[in-house]
């Protein structure tokens, strides 16, 4: 690996999509370039980077544009896997873009590079037994009922709301480039890899990779990524400062530092909410007990910060 301390960086929704009245590609641009000149400041203190990143709101708004298409002119729906290898593209190029500015700007020698980037997974996952993660628009039940009889899908009721598709999420076991990421970060060049966890694919019974509808979790995935460069930090950048402790009560407390004993504990206590921070969490322990170092959690504007230790919460073994 390069001299220089090296870091993964997993940056959620918030970094690309600010709220529901900012969701149009120039908007998610300007989000992302926020986003760039906090990490290029992470760069500036001597960090070369990986970067993971979440597409779940990208994905639906291809996979809503497919469905109209596909009823108003005929057009073919666009596959899940295929919606993620498109958003890998396309956030992956807001990024690159973004940091190549920023690094012009600022006089600092460095590239950026995208690599859409598969990532294996069981075929035998019990993930796939009990498909739960929601995709795509809602639907009226007769067209949930059409298409759960001809194309396979598993769908649900929501809430009252209607019928939606749900997909499995299993687990990560294989960053499918790897090879190629090392060499890029190895270079000194900032990677953008396991975007939206990264497309999901299997070995088929000839031993070819082949994608599957599915979702990663992106923490996990840029979890394993840590693991696989052995990286010295692996840092999530969501939307908050801190991790909390009874978090939205009056009583909140914020965590500064805790170790891995503690954070299952605290979890064991349900301190940690499923959609929000606990994959994160999980993810994190995860990392830290096959031989990370060090993590941080905090939002984009406190990275830097975070790093000189002002901020944030420090998750050690």
């Amino acid at each position: 690996m390069t001299d220089k301390r090296v870091a993964v960086v997993a940056i959620g929704g918030n970094s690309l999509i600010k709220d529901k009245q900012h969701q149009t590609v120039e908007d998610q641009y300007q989000a992302a370039k926020e986003t760039c000149e906090h990490i290029v400041d992470m760069i500036a203190q001597g960090w070369n980077v990986a970067i993971g990143h979440g597409n779940g709101p990208q994905v639906g708004f291809i996979l809503r544009r497919s469905e109209i298409a596909a009823k108003v002119a005929g057009m073919h729906e666009v596959p899940l896997d295929a919606c993620g290898a498109d958003t890998q593209g396309a956030i992956g190029y807001a990024l690159q873009q973004n940091l190549y500015n920023a690094f012009d700007r600022r006089g600092i020698d460095k590239a950026a590079a995208t690599v859409i980037t598969q990532v294996r997974v069981d075929a035998d996952d019990p993930a796939f037994a009990s498909p739960s993660k929601p995709i795509g628009t809602f639907m009226e039940q007769d067209e949930a009922r059409r298409r759960a009889d001809e194309e396979g899908w598993s769908v649900v009721e929501d809430a009252g709301r209607g019928w939606r598709r749900v997909v499995a999420s299993p687990f990560p076991e294989e960053i499918v480039e790897l090879p190629a990421v090392r060499r890029l970060i190895d270079a000194g060049i900032i990677t953008i890899t396991v975007g939206g966890g990264g497309i999901p694919v299997v070995r088929n019974e000839e031993g070819d990779l082949e994608g599957v509808a599915a979702v990663i979790d992106k923490d996990y995935a840029s979890a394993l990524l840590a693991q696989s460069i052995d990286a010295d930090l692996f840092l999530i950048s969501t939307a908050v400062e801190h991790v909390y402790l009874d978090f939205g009560q009056p009583d909140q407390r914020q965590i500064d530092e805790m170790t891995v004993a503690e954070a299952k504990q605290y979890i064991e206590e349900g301190h940690f909410a499923a959609g929000s921070m606990l994959p994160k969490i999980k993810a994190i322990v995860w990392f830290l007990e096959q031989g990370g170092r060090e993590a941080l959690i905090t939002n984009p504007e406190n990275i830097a910060r975070a790093l000189r230790g002002e901020t944030g919460t420090r998750i050690v073994p």
